[in-house]
């Protein structure tokens, strides 16, 4: 079969990619519009591109490469990443909103009011990025590789290239106009050849050839080793996992309010239910006319190989053009959307390369770069774990980590800085060290290699248990504004209330002389700057610098602990 038709479909996602991004570059001008798109995106528009860069390779390709493979326990996949957002609308949507922040780093300095938390927040979140770029980096190399027998590596590079061309331009603005877009593409491409594969597959005279996949094993649940612990593993991973990814929770800070952010993550589970019913088809599909893939350990490329299964000639090369352009889509929509929030971070909190508007976005495009180069070479140095699973080990690590600090952050005023960096450093270390051992071909025995294999049973009880332990052994240290904070996450935005001000878009590193005000590691606001100037006292750092979570001539900044519960 020629492979001309798959290869001219993903030339023409890209080029429509970048025209589409290339459109969201007219609308971008301030940081605000790279980071946030200006909190000016629309619930219908959002929920669009959140499901497109949520649907990564894991959703398009992986799904049905598990089922084929392991049969139905391998539905909690879509069960959980479709629930996870339940827990985001029920318990986190709104509050992060109403936060103001940019990025979690930013909602750590706000809640916890530490320096140190904010630092660990940050390299939590680069490593849980690049961890999720490998797999869509795969996933790209292994859809060239199915097409058209090119080296891995192609594949890998040329979304690399296309992701930095999406990103470089114009920020968030850009990329939420082509996520949206993708999402609609990877539906169309997974719905139309179904149709034609049903119709064919209902044609078919003779038994299914069930190959390398017994029955048993793939029609009753919890039959191997272990099965019931990796089973609520998965669970815990799934569900929690979801409010702890960056790249999903910078888009809450996109919406207009925090009305718009539950209706807009309402949207979004509307969406997701649809789509995840196409990729669970197509895994049972291929458990009846391609099952000879997972003998050869080719189960991740089933969505592709289908139409060549059961058609001919230009009906076979159409489809599977057709979802060849989705699933490009899908490894561009989830690689720009990581793309955006790990350098949104890393330009912010990691690097610091002047001040201002000019050089804030010159940091931010540099970092963009470095993100994609480093995901590219750990890729190529990865041991080439199935897609959904490398997936499923970075929903471990973000449950295990940002889901308590949310959760605990947002909903109990006793979390402090201490307890929160203890918990992640504890949870963290836990599930990264899952994630390595098994990304990087690490072997493991016994019960330890099955913790390994789906860590998040015991990472993420044990994260929730270590924040609130040494949060009630160190409440003497609580953070001060803790009130004001709450009142601001909580309350809607219609109700006058006693907030604080917190304006991320004001703060940037002043590059000075080590020591000296805004010197590195410090963040200042013109407005600090000018108070520092004047001999203004400030509170509410160890430091004795004002919390940069509040302005040092805002009213609310000056009034008492007491006056602000009362508020």
């Amino acid at each position: 079969m020629s492979n001309a038709a798959s290869i001219v479909a993903v030339v023409l996602v890209s080029i429509a990619s970048l025209a589409v991004g290339a459109f969201g570059l007219r609308l971008s001008r301030t940081m605000s519009d790279f980071y946030v798109a200006s909190r000016g995106v629309g619930p219908v528009l959002n929920a669009s591109a959140i499901s497109g860069e949520y649907l990564s390779a894991a959703s398009f390709l992986g799904v049905a490469g598990l089922i084929l493979a392991r049969g139905v326990d391998m539905l909690w996949l879509p069960v959980g990443w479709t629930a996870g957002y339940l827990l985001l609308l029920v318990f986190v949507a709104a509050p992060l909103r109403r936060s103001g922040a940019y990025t979690l780093p930013d909602f750590a300095q706000l809640r916890l009011e530490s320096v140190v938390a904010r630092r660990a927040s940050s390299l939590l979140v680069v490593a849980i990025g690049l961890l999720y770029l490998i797999p869509q980096f795969q996933g790209a190399g292994l859809t060239l590789r199915t097409l058209t027998g090119a080296p891995s590596w192609v594949g890998q590079l040329a979304v690399a290239v296309v992701v930095c061309l999406n990103v470089l331009p114009g920020g968030m603005r850009s990329v939420t106009l082509v996520q949206a877009f993708h999402y609609w593409l990877k539906l169309l491409a997974l719905l139309t050849p179904l149709f034609f594969l049903l119709g064919a597959l209902g044609g078919r005279n003779g038994d299914p050839d069930v190959g390398a996949v017994f029955v048993a094993d793939w029609v009753e649940p919890l039959r191997g080793d272990h099965a019931l612990y990796l089973t609520y593993s998965l669970v815990l991973a799934t569900f929690f996992g979801t409010m702890g990814l960056p790249h999903v929770v910078v888009r809450f800070y996109t919406n207009r309010d925090g009305r718009a952010a539950r209706r807009a993550t309402l949207a979004v589970l509307v969406l997701l239910s649809g789509f995840y019913l196409l990729p669970v088809l197509y895994g049972v599909i291929g458990r009846y006319v391609a099952s000879d893939l997972v003998a050869a350990g080719r189960a991740d490329s089933v969505v592709l190989e289908l139409p060549s299964r059961l058609f001919d000639g230009p009906v076979a090369e159409g489809l599977t053009a057709l979802l060849a352009a989705g699933a490009f889509a899908a490894f561009l929509s989830t690689s720009t959307g990581l793309v955006v929030s790990v350098a949104g971070v890393v330009s912010q909190d990691l690097v610091r390369w002047g001040a201002g508007h000019r050089q804030g976005i010159r940091t931010f495009r540099l970092s963009t770069v470095a993100v994609v180069a480093v995901s590219l070479l750990l890729t190529i140095v990865s041991a080439g774990v199935p897609v959904a699973h490398a997936v499923e080990l970075t929903f471990a690590v973000a449950a295990s980590t940002f889901c308590p600090m949310l959760l605990l952050g947002i909903w109990w005023r006793g979390l402090t800085a201490r307890g929160a960096i203890a918990g992640m450093v504890v949870g963290g270390g836990l599930s990264m060290g899952a994630v390595v051992s098994t990304t990087f071909g690490i072997a493991t025995g016994g019960w330890f290699g099955v913790v390994m294999t789906q860590p998040a049973a015991v990472s993420v009880p044990l994260s929730f248990a270590t924040m609130v332990l040494v949060s009630v052994a160190t409440r003497a240290s609580a953070p001060e504004h803790v009130a004001r904070t709450m009142v601001r996450l909580h309350a809607p935005e219609h109700i006058d209330l006693n907030r604080g001000s917190f304006h991320p878009e004001r703060w940037y590193r002043r590059a000075s002389s080590p020591g000296g005000p805004g010197s590195a590691g410090s963040l200042v606001s013109p407005v600090n700057q000018s108070a520092a100037a004047n001999g203004a006292t400030t509170e509410g750092t160890d430091s004795g610098t004002q919390h940069t979570a509040y302005d040092s001539n805002d009213a609310t900044a000056r009034r008492t602990q007491r006056t602000a519960r009362r508020d």
